[in-house]
């Protein structure tokens, strides 16, 4: 591509923009096609320059760690938005609150308020991801989640316009949001409760410690594929139709933890959702109960 294919005009700009970006390197599945262009933004300024330049004629999309999400292989269609360093503040306040910006990992989310004393987002630390991603996904573990926690959000939506958005906006559900298609988040405040750093740390660990235990942390996974229906679980229903360690080309169901897939021999991302469906299609003959998606699946198959 040349200058002149460029989707906007970058004069000015400091943030990275990149043509036929690969972004298998940037999910966690290491697997995918590529973005038609990705934009890397320098600040929240520019993040909104960018998109009332682009005026909504290309499609967009938010990246944040990749770690619930299957890129196609035929790659993201329009614009890319990878929020870096400058997105990533956290601040505590005397009122128990955090503001963290949409590139935060949920760990330091987790660490940050427990070294300010504040409880109840303890449960951030079994969440794989920033605060945008889990914001949008209504992003939970180990009995809790952002709709319990969070009072609002700042989103610039495709046009460049910077909005808050309270919780009661989003209209949360399990594991879902309806946040504006094509907004990204780029602030968030949680609401927390007072509590001793000793006491929010041992309950840290212990998130950490399950989630070593209980899931293939050190493999090319999505995280959790499938919702948990109502009043059962997803990986029981997986185990019963007998899809453990199932494989389809180089993808494969865990045998540690059978709501994981893997990538295990240079799987494409077609390889990995065709095994999805498989195992959608076994748990429906088996139990009768039709499995939805967790991890996002996004671009061209």
């Amino acid at each position: 591509m040349t200058a002149l294919d460029e989707p906007v005009d970058t004069t000015g700009l400091r943030g990275k923009l990149t043509p036929d970006a690969p972004l298998a390197k940037l999910v966690w599945f290491k697997a995918g096609g590529k973005a038609d262009w990705l934009f890397e933004p320098a600040d929240l300024d520019e993040l909104r320059l960018f998109l009332e330049r682009l005026g909504g004629r290309l499609p967009v999309m938010a990246l944040g760690l990749g770690s619930n999400m299957i890129v196609r292989d035929g790659g993201v269609p329009g614009v890319v938005i990878r929020l870096g360093k400058p997105f990533a503040k956290i601040e505590t306040h005397a009122d128990h609150t955090l503001t963290c910006g949409g590139g935060a990992h949920g760990i330091l989310v987790a660490s940050t308020a427990r070294d300010a004393g504040i409880a109840g987002v303890e449960f951030m630390r079994g969440i794989p991801g920033t605060v945008g991603g889990f914001v949008r996904m209504n992003g939970g573990a180990y009995g809790r989640e952002v709709s319990d926690v969070l009072i609002d959000c700042d989103v610039v939506l495709p046009d460049g316009t910077l909005v808050t958005l309270l919780a009661a906006e989003l209209r949360y559900t399990y594991r879902h949001s309806e946040l504006p298609e094509g907004a990204v988040v780029v602030r968030a405040r949680f609401q927390g409760e007072p509590g001793d750093p000793a006491e929010i740390g041992a309950k840290m660990d212990a998130i950490g410690e399950a989630r070593e235990q209980s899931q293939p942390l050190r493999t090319k996974t999505g995280g959790s594929t499938f919702k948990n229906p109502p009043g059962k679980k997803a990986w029981e229903l997986v185990d019963a139709a007998g899809c453990r360690g199932l494989k389809m080309g180089g993808a494969q169901v865990s045998e540690k933890h059978t709501n994981f897939l893997l990538n295990v021999d240079d799987a494409t991302s077609a390889d990995i959702e065709g095994l999805g469906e498989e195992v959608k299609r076994r748990v429906r003959a088996n139990s009768g109960v039709e499995l939805e998606w967790e991890i996002q699946r996004v671009g061209r198959p």
